[in-house]
């Protein structure tokens, strides 16, 4: 039964139980991109239906991940497979259970508002947002947010963060960012300021059918 519960891996040359973080990061993406679907689907066209079977599914994921074993996650699952092929990146446990557990919360309170209360409200819509940035800044930067705030809440160090971010005391010179690479960022960040002004009423106009072959389909369809 231990062998069935349990959270990390033991893994040798490191002194706690650890998981892998590119099948974290590889469901994370899947996650976000389930997430993302069914929000859009819901704010968009108000249909809620996706939305509801999402929430339900996110939960059970990461409550699989929280009170019996992260190897038997479904969607952690799919990662390991998708990223089997890769070196693994060993990350501490702790403060992945800790951040999975912030997802439980908010998962667990969608749950109620949104599936069992069958209502949306601006708190329903916030968690949705705080649920996207968490997976899309785990996937596309291997930044855990909520690893993050385990640190704040226990006042304690983590170990083996994702880059070793938590071991790593200056950066090393591909790393820095010159003064010139500033001025490029802050250069096209007014130019797309510009952009947006100067051609905004043009963009703004729907595009017409070069060939004609929406107008093609409509008649045959009449």
């Amino acid at each position: 039964m231990s062998k069935i519960i349990n959270f990390g891996e033991k893994v040798e040359g490191y002194s706690i139980p650890v998981l892998n973080e590119r099948e974290i990061r590889a469901s994370a993406g899947l996650l976000f991109l389930m997430m993302f679907i069914s929000i859009q689907r819901a704010a968009g066209s108000q249909d809620f239906l996706m939305l509801k079977y999402a929430v339900v599914i996110f939960l059970t994921d990461m409550s699989i991940r929280v009170f019996i074993n992260p190897k038997f996650a479904p969607f952690l699952i799919i990662g390991r497979l998708i990223v089997r092929n890769q070196v693994p990146e060993y990350v501490g446990a702790v403060q992945k259970k800790f951040a999975w557990i912030i997802g439980v919360i908010l998962a667990s309170i969608m749950l109620v508002l949104q599936v069992i209360v069958n209502s949306f409200s601006p708190i329903t819509g916030m968690i949705c947002m705080v649920c996207l940035v968490f997976l899309f800044f785990e996937a596309a930067f291997g930044i855990c947010i909520g690893c993050k705030f385990y640190s704040w809440w226990y006042k304690e160090k983590a170990q083996y963060c994702p880059g070793e971010v938590c071991d790593i005391k200056s950066r090393q010179e591909i790393q820095k960012t010159s003064k010139a690479q500033i001025l490029v960022l802050i250069g096209f960040i007014v130019y797309t300021i510009l952009i947006v002004n100067i051609f905004h009423s043009s963009f703004v106009k729907k595009p017409f059918d070069l060939f004609g072959i929406q107008k093609v389909t409509e008649t045959s369809i009449k």
